[in-house]
């Protein structure tokens, strides 16, 4: 069984204003098949967390593990993650112009399996995929998300999960700017994903509203950069009535008690 192991990650990024920490020691395993949802107030982390899975230049980390089956993610190349079976669906997909969504998504598939998938099996494989996502089929032949509205960004973007197989998929926000319809078409293909594959979901939100549709196993309250509280599906009805204020002002007096302890008082 795959497994995903994140254990006390500490993660920096350069700003304008010098060095910030963003994650300060988060610990979180994932096991294939299960849903983990993360939520959590702006400027949390929780962006953080999946750009630094995935291997983005702009985050440094300082302390902590990211295993993949026992191999060390940290030292693998972006690419060589993504071959691995790491899967970034992004919250703002970005536009490649010049490139079919076609020639993208087999020229990704051939670079993940190290051989190009058989013409006739590969073009049923993505027209399916397309048709359930309920997209036209003319956008296997325009490039890369140019153009695409944000419904239609976000549905290619689970047009490659469904298409790419990974063994951990994390969805970024995937269901910001989506109306009722898309959402509801968008989750339908993350279910699929998961009940053909079996592969492990990190899925990273603000509301409850996708959680209608992708049932989550475990729960992971993010402020500050670290996990306040976990729990199963009812700790997100929780936090559909009652906000995250009670954390924000829980992690404030810990702050001023460790500036007032710093100081001798």
């Amino acid at each position: 069984m795959s497994v995903l192991e994140i254990k006390n990650l500490h993660v920096n990024v350069e700003t304008d204003q010098g060095t910030r920490e963003i994650l300060r020691g988060v610990d979180l395993v994932i096991n294939e098949g299960e849903i983990h949802a993360i939520m959590g107030p702006n400027g949390s982390g929780k962006s953080t967390l999946a750009y630094t899975i995935a291997g983005h230049p702009k985050y440094t980390v300082v302390q902590g593990e990211i295993l993949l089956d026992g191999e060390n993610v940290l030292e693998m190349t972006v690419d060589a993650r993504a071959r691995a079976g790491l899967f970034l669906a992004m919250q703002y997909p970005v536009e490649i112009p010049g490139v079919t969504v076609t020639n993208f998504l087999r020229t990704a598939k051939t670079a993940i399996d190290g051989e190009a998938p058989a013409i006739r099996t590969w073009l049923k494989d993505v027209r399916g995929a397309m048709q359930n996502l309920k997209m036209d089929q003319a956008f296997a032949e325009r490039n890369v998300n140019e153009g695409f509205s944000g419904g239609e960004k976000k549905r290619n973007e689970i047009l490659q999960l469904e298409l790419l197989k990974p063994k951990f998929a994390v969805l970024d926000e995937t269901d910001s700017g989506l109306d009722v319809d898309a959402l509801k078409v968008v989750s339908e293909g993350v279910n699929r994903a998961h009940d053909n594959t079996g592969l492990g979901i990190l899925l990273i939100t603000h509301y409850t509203r996708i959680l209608r549709y992708i049932k989550p196993d475990f729960v992971h309250v993010f402020v500050a950069g670290k996990i306040a509280e976990q729990g199963g599906p009812e700790l997100a009805e929780r936090l559909e009535d009652e906000g995250y204020d009670r954390y924000q002002v829980a992690e404030a007096a810990d702050a001023e008690a460790a500036v007032l302890e710093a100081a001798g008082e």
